[in-house]
C-alpha cells in the first residue's frame, strides 16, 4: 500500500492492541530512552504542563526545522521505532512528535463518520444534516465539547448533548487513541453500535484539528511516572484508588498480589503496558475499523433482499471502500474482504442452487460491484506480493465454492479470459487450459486473472509517469507499434483490461496516471477506427451485395462486467468537474441533488495532444463504446446490464453542455459511425443479432437537431432497424407477447429484452415524428422506416397516436401533412391486427375513426370503401359506419347534404356487404344503418330471413323481430319471432332461462295480431318450451284479453275472450298439465326435506291450470292420488300433502 510504513495483513489480525505497548524503565546497569532523567526534559513540573499552541507562528513564517522534521517521523514511524534509534529524547521534541501524531485532515474524519462523502478534491463533505460528521460539527460550534486532554497518543473529553423537548442534557466520555496520524480505537459512553464514528468521536476528533490551543498536551503518562519518586508514587496510586475505588480497587489488589508475588507472570517481563505510550513497531497501522459491526450490518442489509434501501446501503458500503482506496487507506481492503464474507455466507445462495433459479437483479449487481472492485484491489499498482498472494489464495477460495455465482449466469464461461490479446500473456502456465475451454467463470475469475497482470513493462511505466511523453526520434522496429503516426504513444491491451488498469489507478488515489493511461488507450482506439475503416472499404461492396456480415469484437465494451467506457469516461470527466472546495457547503446544502457542471481542461502543455480537452476525449470514448457494434449476449440478466449501462453512459453525456468544440467532436465521431461498416453499430451492414441502437441514436439525434439536422436524421433513420425481427418476423402480427416466442426460433435462450428494445425503437421514431413536425419530406422518410422496421401493432399504434396528438394542438392550428402520417400509421395498425387477437383492438378501432374524421371526408369514405382490409363485419357496423353517419360527426365535419348523402350511402353499401358476410352479428346493424332507404332495408330484411335458417340464433332472432316490431312491422317481426321458436329448446328445470321474457313477449304478440297468429306460434311454443311455470303464465296471460287487438289494418278483431276448452289454447292447457305432472315426478326423484315446502307451493300452481277444464278437479284428485301411492316412502311428504289437498 500507499501508506508509509504500513505493515497489513488483511486476513489474519494484529496479535498486539496499539495501547498495550510494554514500556520499560532504566535498571541501574541498563540504559533506556525513557530511563534517563534527560528524556523527559527536567524535573516534574516540567512535563507537558502547557497548552499546546498550533499555528501561533506569524503569518507566512516558515515552519520551524524540528516541525517539520516531528511531522515527517509522527506520520510514518511508530513511537517505539523513535524511541529505539535515539537514545535520548528532549521533552520539546517528544512533544512535538506526539503533537503532530493526531489526524490532520478533515476528510478523513468525515470518511470514518459517513457514508455519503465522496472523496477526492474538491469533494463535499457528509451527504445530510443527520449524519455523524454533520452532527459532530454542530455539537463542535455549540460548545458541546469541554475537558479535553490530550496525553501522549491518548485524547480524551466529554460531549454534551443538549437537552430538547422530550430528552434532558446527557453528556458522554469520549478516549481516542491515535497513532502516526491514524485514530486506531474510540470509545465513547453513548454505545454506539455502527460501522462509522458517532457524532461525539467526530466533534472531539474535529476538537482537536480546528483548536489544538485549547488542549493540554502531557507527553505519555509513563514518562510522567517515571519522574516521581516512591512517595510521590504511592500517594498516586492512593489517590488514583480512592477516585475511584469502587471500579478498580478489586483490579489493584491482584495486581498488588501479583506484584509481590516473585514467581508472578508479571514479574517475567520487563516494563508495564502504557495505553497512552502509542503503537510498537510490529502492531499494523491503520484506523480503526469496527470489523464486527461491519459483519453485522452487511449481514442485515442481505438479509432483507435488497429491500427497505438495504441495496442502496450495500451499494454506499461499496462506494466507501472505494474512497478508502482512493485515498490509500489499507482499511480499504479490509473492508472489502469483511463484505465479502457475508456475501459468500448469504444463505440464499445455497437456496438459489438448490432451486435452480436465478439471484434478483439487485444482488446480481451487488455482486458484480464486488467482482470489480476486487479486479481494482489486485490491480493495485503499489500492492506489496505478499499482500497480493494472500488476496488472491482468499479470492481463490470463494472462487472453487459451489455457491459462488457466476459471472454472467449460465453463460459466463463463454467470455474471454481478462488477459486475452495482452503483450504480457506469456507468463501463463504451461498446460493452462485456454479461456474459451473453462467450464466456470465466477463473479472472481477476472481478479484471479489479474495475478498476470504487472506494471513493470516500461513503455507503460512511461505511459503513466509523462504526459510529454513522445516516439523516439529513432525507433526501432519492436517500437513501432507502440506510438501513431503522430508519435503519441499507444497501448495495446485486450480494451477492458487496459480500461481496468485505468480504474486500478483511478481507485488508488492516481487520477493524472489515470488520466495519461486513459488518453493512451484512446489513441489506440481511434488508430482501429481509422484502420477498420480502411479495411472496411477494401470490403464494401461484397457486404454490401451479401447484406449481412459477421461481428468482429468478441464482447462488448457497454454492459462489460468490468465496465470499460464509463471507466475511461469518469476518468476524463472528473478531471473537468467544477465543485467547491471540502467543507464550504452548509448543511442546507447537503441534500440537494446538484447536476454537475464541467469545463474544459486542456491537456498538459507539451503532450502530443496538447490541443485537445479532457470533457471532448470523455464525448468521443463515450462515442465509440456507444456505437461499437457487438453481439446481444446470452441470458436475460446479460442483456438487461447491456440496456442498464447504456441507459447510464447516455444519462453521464446528457450532462454535458454541447458547446462548438463538443459538437465537432460529435459530428465527427455520427459521421465515423455512419461509415463505420461491420465495426460500427450504425454502419451500413450489419450482423442479425446485434444490439440495436436505438436508444443511442435517439440521444444523437436530439443532440446534432440544432447543429446539423440533416446528419441528425441520417444517422436515426439508419438506426431504426431491428434485424433480429425483419429477418425473421412472420406475416400478420407480431404484437407482444406472441413474438418473444417464436421470432428467434434457432436461437436459445431468446431475446429477453426484446420488448424494451421496440419500445426504445418506437421512442426514436416519436421523436423523429415531433421534430419533423411540418415537414412533409422528412415525414414521409419517418413513415417508410416505420412500416419497414416496426413490426409491432401496439408499438405503431402508440406512434399513431404520438403523431396524432403532435398534429392537433389545443392552441394551434392542425398539421395536415403529420395527421396524415397518422391515419397511414393507424391504417397499418388495422390491417396488422385484423386477423389476430388483440386486446386493444376495440380501442384502435375507435380511435381511427377519429382520426379519419379528423382529416375529413374524404378518408371517411375510403376506409368505409375499403373496410373489408381494415375491419371485421361487426367493427365495420357498429363502430365505423354508425359513428360516419352519426349527428356529431356531421357536425364536426359540418358537411353539406351532398356530402352527408355520400357518407350515408357509403354506410348502407357496407352494411349490407357486413351482412351478408356475417349476418348473425350484423344483420341488426345494417337494419339500422338502411332505416332511410326503402330498397336497402329491404335488403337488409331479407338477408336476415334467408340467414335464420342458417346459424342464427334464437337470441339474435328475438333481437332483431323486436327491433322489426318496434320499427312498426308486426308481421314481419312475427315471422322473425316464429323462426327464433323454433331454434328455441326450454326444459323443464329452466325457468330462469333469459330467453323467457322473449318467449312471452313472441306469444303477446301473436296473440294482439289475432287468432290466426296465436294458433301458429302455440305449436311452436309446445314444442320448444317444456317449463310448466311458463307455459301456464303464456296461457293465462292468452285467457286475460281478447286477441288481434293489434289493430293491423284490415284485420278485425271479435273482442271475445278465448276458451281453454277450444283450439289452440287447449293444445297448450293439456301441454302445461302434462309439463307440470312431468316436473312433479322430476323433482320428486332427488327432493330433499328442506324442498318440501317449496314442492308443495308448486304443487298449489299446479292445481290451478289443472282446475282450468271442467273436468279439471277430477283429474287434480286422481294425479294426488296417484303421487300418494307411487311416493308413499316419502311419509312427511305426503303427511304435508294430504294436509294441503286431501
Amino acid at each position: 500500500m500507499a501508506d508509509g510504513g504500513e505493515q497489513e495483513e488483511l486476513l489474519s489480525p494484529s496479535p498486539v492492541s496499539p495501547a498495550k505497548r510494554l514500556c520499560s524503565w532504566p535498571s541501574p546497569q541498563a540504559h533506556h530512552p525513557r530511563g534517563s532523567p534527560g528524556a523527559a526534559g527536567g524535573g516534574a513540573g516540567g512535563v507537558g504542563s502547557s497548552c499546546l499552541v498550533l499555528g501561533a507562528r506569524p503569518h507566512l513564517q516558515p515552519e520551524s526545522l524540528l516541525d517539520c522534521a516531528a511531522k515527517t517521523v509522527a506520520e510514518k514511524w511508530a513511537y517505539e521505532r523513535v524511541e529505539e534509534r535515539f537514545e535520548r529524547i528532549p521533552e520539546p521534541v517528544q512533544r512535538r512528535i506526539v503533537y503532530w501524531s493526531f489526524p490532520r485532515n478533515e476528510r478523513e474524519i468525515c470518511m470514518y463518520s459517513s457514508f455519503q462523502y465522496r472523496g477526492g478534491p474538491g469533494a463535499s463533505a457528509a451527504g445530510g444534516a443527520g449524519l455523524p460528521f454533520r452532527r459532530g460539527i454542530r455539537l463542535l460550534d455549540s460548545g458541546s465539547v469541554e475537558n479535553v486532554l490530550q496525553v501522549g497518543f491518548h485524547l480524551s473529553g466529554t460531549v454534551t448533548e443538549l437537552a430538547t423537548a422530550s430528552e434532558p442534557a446527557v453528556t458522554y466520555k469520549v478516549a481516542i487513541s491515535f497513532d502516526r496520524c491514524k485514530i486506531t480505537s474510540v470509545t465513547c459512553g453513548c454505545g454506539n453500535k455502527d460501522i462509522f464514528y458517532c457524532a461525539h468521536v467526530v466533534a472531539l476528533s474535529l476538537y482537536r484539528i480546528r483548536k489544538p490551543d485549547q488542549v493540554k498536551l502531557r507527553l505519555p503518562i509513563s514518562e510522567t511516572l517515571f519522574q516521581m519518586n516512591r512517595d510521590q508514587l504511592q500517594k498516586f496510586i492512593q489517590y488514583l484508588i480512592t477516585a475511584h475505588h469502587t471500579e478498580v480497587l478489586p483490579t489493584a489488589q491482584k495486581l498488588a498480589d501479583e506484584i509481590l508475588s516473585s514467581n508472578s507472570e508479571i514479574n517475567q517481563v520487563n516494563g508495564a503496558p502504557d495505553p497512552t505510550a502509542g503503537a510498537s513497531i510490529d502492531d499494523e497501522n491503520c484506523w480503526h475499523l469496527d470489523e464486527e459491526q461491519v459483519k453485522e450490518q452487511v449481514k442485515l442489509f442481505l438479509s432483507q433482499g435488497g429491500y427497505c434501501g438495504s441495496g442502496k446501503q450495500l451499494s454506499s458500503m461499496f462506494a466507501k471502500v472505494r474512497e478508502m482506496l482512493r485515498m490509500r487507506d489499507s482499511n480499504g481492503a479490509r473492508m472489502l474482504t469483511l463484505i465479502t464474507e457475508q456475501f459468500m455466507a448469504d444463505p440464499r445462495l445455497t437456496l438459489w442452487r438448490q432451486q435452480g433459479t436465478n439471484m434478483t437483479d439487485k444482488c446480481r449487481q451487488l455482486w458484480d460491484e464486488l467482482g470489480a472492485l476486487w479486479v481494482c484491489i489486485i490491480l493495485n499498482p503499489h500492492c506489496k506480493l505478499e499482500e497480493k498472494s494472500c488476496w488472491l489464495q482468499q479470492l481463490q477460495k470463494w472462487s472453487d465454492l459451489d455457491v459462488c455465482p457466476l459471472e454472467d449466469g449460465n453463460y459466463g464461461h463463454e467470455l474471454p479470459n481478462i488477459t486475452n490479446a495482452l503483450p504480457q500473456n506469456a507468463i501463463h502456465s504451461p498446460g493452462e487450459p485456454d479461456s474459451l475451454s473453462r467450464p466456470r467463470r465466477t463473479v472472481f475469475t477476472r481478479a484471479i486473472e489479474g495475478r498476470e497482470l504487472h506494471w513493470q513493462d516500461s513503455h507503460l511505466q512511461r505511459i503513466i509517469s509523462s504526459d510529454v511523453y513522445t516516439a523516439p526520434a529513432c525507433q526501432r522496429e519492436s517500437e513501432r507499434l507502440l506510438f501513431n503516426s503522430q508519435g503519441q504513444p499507444l497501448w495495446l491491451e485486450h480494451v477492458p483490461t487496459a480500461c481496468a488498469r485505468v480504474d486500478a489507478l483511478r481507485s488508488h488515489g492516481y487520477p493524472k496516471e489515470a488520466l495519461r493511461l486513459t488518453v493512451a488507450i484512446i489513441n489506440t482506439l481511434r488508430l482501429q477506427q481509422q484502420r477498420q475503416l480502411e479495411i472496411y472499404k477494401h470490403q464494401k461492396k461484397e457486404l454490401l451485395q451479401r447484406g449481412t456480415t459477421t461481428i468482429t469484437n468478441l464482447e462488448g465494451w457497454v454492459g462489460h462486467p468490468l465496465d470499460p467506457i464509463g471507466c475511461l469516461f469518469l476518468t476524463l470527466t472528473e478531471a473537468c468537474r467544477l465543485t467547491k472546495e471540502f467543507g464550504a457547503l452548509l448543511p442546507s446544502d447537503m441534500n440537494e441533488s446538484r447536476p454537475p457542471v464541467y469545463q474544459h481542461v486542456p491537456m498538459a502543455a507539451g503532450s502530443p495532444n496538447s490541443s485537445e480537452s479532457y470533457l471532448s476525449l470523455a464525448l468521443e470514448v463515450a462515442l465509440m463504446g456507444l456505437g461499437q457494434q457487438r453481439v446481444m449476449p446470452e441470458g436475460l440478466y446479460a442483456q438487461d446490464k447491456v440496456c442498464r449501462n447504456e441507459e447510464q453512459l447516455l444519462s453521464q453525456l446528457q450532462e454535458l453542455q454541447l458547446d462548438d468544440e463538443l459538437v465537432q467532436t460529435l459530428q465527427k465521431q455520427c459521421i465515423l459511425l455512419l461509415e463505420g461498416g461491420p465495426f460500427s453499430g450504425l454502419g451500413e451492414v450489419i450482423h442479425r443479432e446485434s444490439v440495436p441502437m436505438h436508444t443511442f441514436a435517439k440521444y444523437l439525434f436530439s443532440a446534432l437537431l440544432p447543429h446539423d439536422p440533416d446528419l441528425s436524421y441520417k444517422l436515426a433513420l439508419r438506426a431504426m432497424r431491428l434485424p433480429v425481427l425483419e429477418n425473421s418476423a412472420s406475416a400478420g402480427d407480431t404484437a407482444h407477447p406472441h413474438h418473444t416466442v417464436s421470432v428467434v426460433p434457432s436461437r436459445y435462450p431468446r431475446w429477453f429484452t426484446l420488448g424494451h428494445l421496440e419500445s426504445q425503437q418506437c421512442e426514436l421514431a416519436s421523436t423523429m415524428l415531433t421534430a419533423a413536425k411540418g415537414d412533409t419530406l422528412r415525414l414521409r422518410t419517418i413513415l417508410e422506416a416505420i412500416q419497414k422496421h416496426i413490426h409491432s401493432s401496439s408499438l405503431i399504434f402508440k406512434l399513431a397516436q404520438d403523431a396524432f396528438k403532435i398534429a392537433t394542438p389545443t392552441d394551434s392550428s392542425t398539421d395536415s401533412t403529420l395527421l396524415n402520417v397518422a391515419l397511414e400509421l393507424g391504417l397499418q395498425v388495422m390491417r396488422m391486427t385484423l386477423s389476430t387477437l388483440n386486446w386493444r383492438r376495440r380501442e384502435m378501432v375507435r380511435w381511427l375513426v377519429t382520426c379519419a374524421t379528423e382529416v375529413g371526408v374524404r378518408a371517411l369514405v375510403s376506409i368505409l370503401q375499403s373496410w373489408y382490409t381494415l375491419f371485421t363485419p361487426t367493427e365495420a357496423t357498429s363502430i365505423v359506419a354508425a359513428t360516419a353517419v352519426s349527428h356529431t360527426t356531421i357536425l364536426r365535419l359540418s358537411l353539406d347534404y351532398p356530402q352527408r348523402e355520400e357518407l350515408a350511402s357509403c354506410a348502407r353499401t357496407l352494411a349490407l356487404q357486413c351482412a351478408m358476410k356475417d349476418p348473425q352479428s350484423c344483420a341488426l346493424s345494417a337494419l339500422t344503418l338502411c332505416e332511410k332507404d326503402h330498397i336497402a332495408f329491404e335488403a337488409a330484411y331479407q338477408i336476415a330471413i334467408d340467414a335464420a335458417a342458417g346459424g342464427m340464433t334464437h337470441s339474435q332472432l328475438f333481437t332483431i323481430a323486436r327491433y322489426m316490431e318496434l320499427r312498426g312491422y308486426p308481421l314481419r317481426a312475427f315471422k322473425l319471432a316464429s323462426l327464433a321458436m323454433s331454434h328455441l329448446n326450454l326444459a323443464y328445470n329452466q325457468d330462469t332461462h333469459p330467453a323467457i321474457n322473449d318467449v312471452l313477449w313472441a306469444c303477446a304478440l301473436s296473440h294482439s295480431l289475432g287468432k290466426n297468429e296465436l294458433a301458429a306460434l302455440i305449436p311452436l311454443v309446445v314444442k320448444s318450451v317444456h317449463c310448466a311455470t311458463v307455459l301456464s303464465d303464456i296461457l293465462r296471460r292468452c285467457t286475460v284479453t281478447a286477441p288481434g287487438l293489434a289493430g293491423i289494418p284490415g284485420r278485425r278483431s271479435s273482442g271475445k275472450l278465448m276458451s281453454t276448452d277450444k283450439a289452440p289454447l287447449r293444445q297448450l292447457l293439456d301441454a302445461t298439465i302434462n309439463a307440470y305432472i312431468n316436473t312433479t315426478h322430476s323433482r320428486l326423484t332427488h327432493i330433499s326435506p328442506r324442498h318440501y315446502g317449496e314442492f308443495i307451493e308448486f304443487l298449489s300452481k299446479a292445481r290451478e291450470t289443472f282446475l282450468l277444464p271442467q273436468d279439471g278437479h277430477l283429474q287434480f284428485a286422481q294425479f294426488i292420488d296417484n303421487l300418494k301411492q307411487i311416493y308413499k316412502g316419502k311419509k312427511k311428504l305426503m303427511l304435508l300433502v294430504r294436509e294441503r289437498f286431501g
